[in-house]
């Protein structure tokens, strides 16, 4: 394999946007682990007591996740987020405006191997979500699982990460006065798997948990598409039925986390890595929804709101397609 290095002469600006995103990928792939091995390390050294008292911490604050998270605003607004936004570059689109009146249930679509559209979009102000859309406060609901890790949790829930446990989604959507988004990454882990250039297949069809979630609680729903989010890594081939894609379900099924083995660029060099490609994403915010609040929503209910966002996030994406280089012939497909 012929090796593409980069040019020795590239400006400094750009070899800040890859830094960005150097740290961006470990926080995703490594942080977690460094965290917890410093805590067991803490808890080892003679600083023993520090741990304790973290642990302590852990206990009284085990509900934080779950009741809209600790965001600090100055950690959204780190200069970092704008090289990383730059770097492939990322843009956040209205395409009409959101009544801070009410609360919101966005469908985040697709998911991507790392939901780097979901992060910079939403979990930072990087591309002006405050601006764009006044009064409203987004929360990026992410697996509990990394929030039982210790000092990594912490970390996260600044940026406005919270738990997706069907608890904390509620609390957002539920808040008295409107104002709060609840973002839900649909497809999941699973649509993960599935992420690569060129394809626009989506995990929606049994997907119905976040339409049960928007009756209960009167949420508008607002379909998502993110254009160029699959388009940042390549895959090894996983078919389902291969043994890498039986392999990959099992260690689903027991870790709850997705393992993708993904590639693109790297540091220095253009031909392999875990970087991610420098291509555009666009994120685009659809029309919302109206919903009926219904306590005790039937099947009937679900399905019918279920169809209709189907429907919205198909118009979304046909309508904006040719914007951003999809062509014509090419549709979405839900599975």
């Amino acid at each position: 394999m012929k090796i593409e290095f980069a040019p020795l002469n590239i400006p400094l600006r750009r070899r800040l946007q890859t830094a960005s995103v150097v740290q961006w990928v470990f926080s995703f792939l490594a942080l977690a682990q460094c965290c917890l091995a410093g805590f067991i390390l803490l808890c080892l050294s003679r600083w023993w007591l520090l741990a304790m008292l973290y642990a302590g911490w852990l206990y009284l604050d085990r509900d934080t996740p779950t009741t809209g998270g600790r965001r600090l605003h100055w950690v959204r607004r780190w200069t970092v987020w704008q090289y990383f936004r730059d770097y492939f570059p990322i843009s956040l689109i209205k395409t009409v405006d959101l009544d801070p009146k009410h609360n919101y249930l966005f469908g985040f679509h697709p998911h991507g191997v790392l939901v780097a559209g979901a992060f910079g979009n939403f979990c930072t102000e990087a591309s002006g979500f405050a601006l764009l859309f006044p009064g409203l406060t987004p929360y990026l609901l992410m697996l509990p699982f990394w929030f039982r890790i210790p000092f990594f949790r912490d970390y996260i829930m600044c940026g406005g990460l919270v738990s997706s446990e069907k608890s904390s989604a509620s609390y957002i959507v539920s808040r008295p006065g409107g104002g709060h988004v609840a973002v839900v990454a649909v497809g999941g882990a699973t649509e993960s798997l599935d992420a690569r250039p060129g394809v626009l297949t989506l995990q929606v069809l049994n997907r119905k948990g976040f339409i049960k979630l928007a009756l209960k609680h009167g949420a508008q729903l607002v379909p998502v598409f993110s254009f160029g989010e699959n388009e940042l890594f390549d895959q090894m081939e996983n078919p389902a039925g291969s043994p890498l894609r039986r392999f990959q379900d099992n260690m689903q099924k027991i870790m709850g986390v997705a393992m993708p083995l993904f590639h693109a660029r790297g540091v220095f060099q253009y031909s392999f890595g875990l970087l991610p490609y420098r291509k555009p994403i666009h994120t685009v915010v659809g029309r919302p929804i109206p919903v009926v609040q219904t306590p005790s929503p039937s099947r009937e209910d679900i399905d019918a709101l279920h169809k209709l966002y189907m429907e919205g996030l198909n118009q979304l994406f046909e309508e904006h397609k040719a914007d951003y280089g999809i062509p014509e012939d090419k549709h979405l497909t839900f599975i």
